[in-house]
């Protein structure tokens, strides 16, 4: 079977998920749901909220039936806070993830990785991102980022959204080059262009031969990537266009 599992152990996503959907119910109880969210045009943390409960339930009904579900639960039920929707959503899909291997098949948007762990890993990445932009909604400090979670999730967004996304979905740069992405031991390249876009793992010595260089902590890397973090929250090496192109493009294969 083909498989691109990410540089974090399954055991560790699977729980790092339970973890991030209980202080992400945590965050929506405690904040105001009317508050808009700044990486989210448009949306309030309710509607933040009702979006991650409602993928709970989408993506348990798919591995469940093993193809994309027609129509799922995308609201509480009447008089169920917002809180216990989450909260509920991801009891169900985390028993669902738990009763099969992470190797086993299962039905994805991935080519690279038709299993049940590219939804471990898939559903922490937008759990984990959310409850982030909860925290800064609601105007408090959002809790840190694990460095190997930051890490998974640079892998993620740089492979799977980069790499794989916007080909999907027939986006592409505008000027042909490359950014080095680097952060602790690990390192990536991501090239785009008219004609390409595409990412991979490398070594330190082929990122630092990009026409642009992105450098820093592994969170704030992570939340750069995801739009999060602001363009000048990394340091950037060269001369910043492909940089800010592969920060603008991860935008539409994101949004």
């Amino acid at each position: 079977m083909s498989r691109e599992h990410g540089p974090v152990d399954q055991g560790r996503l699977l729980t790092a998920l339970g973890i991030e959907g209980r202080v992400l119910a945590e965050a929506v109880h405690a904040a105001p749901l009317e508050a808009p969210v700044p990486a989210c045009p448009g949306w309030s943390i309710g509607e933040v909220a009702r979006h991650v409960g409602s993928l709970y339930r989408m993506v348990r009904r798919r591995l469940a039936e093993g193809r994309s579900p027609e129509d799922w639960p995308r609201d509480p039920e009447p008089g169920q806070p917002l809180h216990e929707f989450l909260e509920t959503g991801l009891a169900e899909l985390l028993d669902e993830l738990a009763a099969h291997e992470p190797d086993e098949r299962a039905d994805t948007w991935w080519p690279a990785d038709p299993t049940y762990g590219f939804w471990r890993r898939r559903m922490l990445h937008e759990t984990l991102i959310h409850r982030v932009d909860v925290e800064q909604a609601a105007g408090s400090e959002p809790r840190g980022v694990a460095d190997d979670l930051a890490i998974d999730g640079i892998d993620e967004a740089l492979t799977l959204w980069f790499g794989q996304k916007l080909p999907m979905l027939g986006l592409t740069g505008t000027k042909a080059g490359s950014v080095g992405v680097r952060t602790g031991a690990h390192s990536w390249i991501a090239r785009a262009g008219p004609e390409i876009t595409e990412a991979w793992r490398c070594s330190a010595e082929e990122a630092e031969a990009a026409d642009d260089v992105v450098t820093a902590k592994p969170a704030q890397v992570y939340l750069w990537l995801w739009g999060r973090a602001s363009l000048t929250s990394v340091t950037v090496r060269g001369v910043h266009d492909q940089a800010a192109q592969l920060w603008a493009l991860l935008r539409l294969a994101t949004r």
